[in-house]
């Protein structure tokens, strides 16, 4: 099984595209996080959904998580103005490193391997060449997590 065959399409912005339809693309898909693209189209980072939502959260009460209880509903209803006007760029951690990307090629213990290593719920599959970047698609790790359990013939759902 190699990670060609893995591959799947999912969803993706650009680093120029809006936060809050980013955010709402993420929520109505419930997806565990996007695969941003630079303006080449080629991979930038990926933008977990954690990382969205400390977008949405002021400096103050991440500093003290106590204060949270004394913000009323009211005013908590309104923390996604905070991506009004905002570019996904912009809620990328200053730290983000670039995705992990897997060759066409690599096995599907490479693939898990590197998801791992990074950390990441995901990882971009594209082959790198002299015209530069072409992404094919993206692994998840619950797709990686259910063709693996499905190769040692576990069964799909949980017994009891």
């Amino acid at each position: 099984m190699r990670a060609r065959d893995l591959a799947v399409e999912y969803e993706s912005v650009s680093v120029d595209s809006d936060a809050l339809d980013a955010a709402r693309l993420m929520a109505e898909h419930k997806l565990p996080a996007l695969l941003v693209l630079d303006e080449r189209g080629e991979p930038k980072a990926v933008l977990p959904a954690s990382q969205m939502i400390k977008v949405l959260v002021p400096a103050y009460v991440i500093d003290d998580p106590t204060l949270a209880a004394v913000v009323d509903e009211r005013h908590a209803d309104r923390l996604c103005q905070a991506l009004a006007g905002r570019r996904v760029g912009e809620c990328l951690s200053h730290t983000a490193a670039p995705p992990p990307i897997a060759d066409p090629d690599d096995t599907a213990l490479e693939v898990a391997a590197l998801m791992a290593r990074v950390r990441s719920p995901l990882v971009a599959v594209a082959r790198k060449d002299k015209a530069g970047t072409r992404l094919l698609g993206v692994i998840t790790a619950s797709h990686l997590l259910h063709e693996l359990l499905s190769r040692a013939g576990a069964p799909d759902t949980p017994t009891t």
